[in-house]
């Protein structure tokens, strides 16, 4: 059994036989990958129980977390319980039930979460920087309630989502990677669908959303920078005070999207052939 690393000690023991990687690579081969993947880590075993996580966890404080840094948990059901005094750096997650989990200002940079079931989990102010978070499972199941990633730092996150209606506000996305990747979907698109969620004072600011779903989201004062809005479907979205300056909005869809009070709009890709003559893309001044 591989103890969980205390503060003082700092390091963490493998499990018996060497254990498997703390993450994985995903093929490049969408859904199927991820039912592949589900079979390997069904197929050995976990460093951790989720008794022995959620022994420690009940053990934590914020003087002494407990520390899953590195750790393969993936698979287990950790449904419920409060991550806020741990850390998952570089944890393995993938398929793991974490449905109405508290992770509020939890360290999970470079987590691979691909495949996690997420409904009802709050992600406020959790540091998830470059982890992964792709073909997360949202729907199904008796908790309906969106993830909340309210001010979490994304930044340089990998996600595949449908996340309609989820709380972002305030998060950090720059260099998200959020869009469609053609050359690793062979087996059709899939797309994260951001439709009608909470932007607002987001940073976006060089995220690649390629043919994302952001129809009526509310993307008020957020941070666009640079981005690649290629064929991002933005009908009815309200980009009021947003900074656009250098987005690429090619072939993207902003018809009934407000756009008052918009910065860098004369320095934005594709918007004027995005709007054509028929747009109904409102830019009256605030």
């Amino acid at each position: 059994m591989a103890p969980l690393c205390s503060p003082a000690s700092q390091c963490c023991a493998s499990a018996p036989g060497g254990g498997r990687p703390a993450r994985r690579l995903l093929p490049r081969s969408g859904a199927l990958a991820l039912l592949l993947l589900a079979a390997i880590a069904r197929a050995g075993a976990t460093d951790l129980s989720a008794e022995q996580v959620s022994g420690a966890l009940a053990r934590a404080s914020a003087e002494q977390p407990a520390i899953f840094d590195g750790k393969d948990l993936s698979d287990l059901d950790l449904s419920r319980l409060d991550f806020r005094h741990a850390s998952l750096r570089g944890t393995n997650l993938f398929a793991s039930r974490l449905v109405s989990s508290n992770f509020t200002g939890t360290d999970l940079r470079a987590a691979n979460l691909n495949g996690a079931w997420l409904m009802g989990a709050d992600f406020t102010g959790a540091r998830l920087a470059g982890a992964s978070l792709l073909s997360v499972v949202i729907l199904g199941g008796p908790v309906k309630a969106m993830p909340i990633f309210r001010h979490a730092d994304l930044h340089g996150v990998r996600m595949i989502a449908d996340l309609p209606g989820a709380d972002l506000a305030g998060a950090d996305l720059g260099e998200a990677r959020i869009g469609v990747d053609i050359r690793n979907q062979g087996m059709g698109q899939m797309r994260t669908d951001l439709t009608g969620a909470h932007l607002s004072g987001a940073n976006l600011a060089g995220a690649d959303l390629n043919r994302s779903l952001l129809s009526f989201a509310d993307l008020r004062g957020s941070n666009l920078r640079g981005a690649n809005l290629f064929r991002v479907k933005l009908v009815g979205a309200d980009l009021t005070g947003a900074d656009v300056t250098g987005a690429d909005f090619t072939e993207s869809d902003v018809s009934d999207a407000i756009l008052r009070g918009v910065t860098g709009l004369a320095r934005a890709k594709g918007l004027a052939a995005a709007d054509g003559p028929d747009s109904r893309a409102s830019r009256a001044a605030p």
